[in-house]
């Protein structure tokens, strides 16, 4: 009989910046000379391998427009200029323990 996967998840708002611990010294050991622009989506790659490491899967990741003082989210749609933004809602799955 094959057992069925059971999952667990974990939603997080997760932030683009060049002050995240760990992503300056990241990106100059990576790429060594590249300048690491204060929102490049590349400042949160020292926090998702923790989590990864962690044995959480990244299956979702959406930029959204601002994070709400009741942790609710911001977006606008349908404009036709873009709306900036460094802030993203994350998704991780990983096997239930």
């Amino acid at each position: 009989m094959t057992e069925i996967m059971r999952w667990e998840y974990l939603t997080r708002f997760m932030y683009a910046s060049n002050e995240n611990e760990g992503a300056k010294a990241y990106a100059q050991a990576r790429w060594p000379g590249w300048e690491l622009h204060k929102y490049s989506p590349e400042t949160m790659i020292p926090e998702l391998n923790e989590l990864g490491d962690d044995g959480w899967e990244l299956v979702h990741m959406q930029p959204i427009g601002a994070v709400g003082n009741k942790r609710d989210v911001g977006f606008v749609a349908g404009e036709a200029m873009p709306r900036w933004s460094n802030s993203y809602f994350c998704v991780f799955k990983r096997p239930r323990r």
